[in-house]
């Protein structure tokens, strides 16, 4: 594991009290359940008061392959994200050309989106919808500290994102796959997205957790049954709490604001994976309903 150096610039930043919830110490069996409007993890969680620094007054100082995340500015032609038909039309596209310009990627390829909202969800969550799929839709803000994918995954999807999107690619030496995240609802959000430094975490203190889309959440002893190869599956990867973890986050984000952070890195010689969560901050007055767009995808160098 590297260990991030305590530069002074970083020691300067103010600090938000937050909690941030982590997978508790023990053994569970750790899955994720998504519905429409509505998510929800087992095993057992716990709130851990930190710190988290403001990283907007030094936004220069933060790189991807140092601190597994950074910010940029990038002005969007998407006038209204909740128009579904532009988003889909354009928006990934835009994502695509930025990213292989942060990162100096050959190639770049997404896989969807989905706006997260502080608001409340509560009639959303209770529609049934069958065949619930996973992108493009409305969910809550992230509830606990995570990666969206664990090594199996991410080396899966980097796979099957280039085959599908670059039959006739000469291949790739490494990827990376990533999450390019938005707010577009006016600062300071309530809500916002906390990024910890990818440095400070290490393989000692995870777990998988895998997702299972569904119609509706199982109940009792079905939440926890066994299924077969779900060793295999699609899972993130979660975290419990370590004093040496360092998070951060981005105060009022403005619409031309980005944040690309890193879910896997096939070159670990680098910073790899960027844990991250939503967190209450109750730091700034007159905080606001948050509102996000998340893109997720695959960077290539060939």
């Amino acid at each position: 594991m590297a260990t991030a150096a305590l530069d002074d610039i970083e020691e300067t930043a103010r600090q938000a009290p937050a909690l941030i919830r982590y997978l508790d110490e023990g053994e569970f069996v750790t899955r994720r359940y998504v519905s429409q409007g509505a998510e929800m993890n087992t095993g057992d969680y716990r709130d851990y008061a930190v710190v988290v620094r403001d990283g907007m007054p030094l936004r220069d100082h933060f790189s991807l392959d140092m601190h597994g995340f950074v910010i940029a500015k990038h002005e969007t032609a998407i006038a209204d994200f909740h128009d579904k038909g532009a988003v889909d039309a354009s928006y990934q596209r835009e994502v695509e050309a930025l990213v292989a310009r942060l990162t100096g990627a050959d190639k770049v390829s997404t896989q969807g989106w989905m706006i997260r909202t502080s608001g409340d969800l509560s009639s959303r969550a209770q529609e049934k919808v069958a065949g619930y799929v996973h992108s493009g839709g409305i969910q809550p803000p992230a509830g606990e500290a995570h990666v969206d994918y664990n090594e199996l995954t991410g080396k899966r999807a980097a796979a099957r994102v280039y085959g599908q999107t670059f039959p006739d690619g000469p291949g790739y030496k490494r990827y990376i796959c990533f999450s390019l995240w938005r707010t577009f609802s006016p600062g300071p959000q309530d809500w916002p997205l906390a990024v910890c430094d990818g440095r400070t975490v290490s393989d000692e203190e995870t777990a998988s957790n895998t997702l299972f889309v569904v119609d509706e959440f199982p109940v009792g002893d079905a939440l926890t049954a066994p299924v077969e190869g779900e060793d295999q599956m699609i899972a993130a990867t979660i975290f419990r709490h370590r004093e040496r973890h360092r998070w951060w986050y981005f105060s009022n984000m403005a619409a031309d604001d980005v944040l690309l952070f890193k879910f896997q890195d096939s070159d670990h010689a680098v910073t790899w994976r960027c844990p991250h969560t939503a967190f209450h901050d109750t730091s700034l007055p007159d905080a606001k309903i948050r509102e996000s767009i998340e893109v997720r995808g695959v960077a290539f160098f060939e």
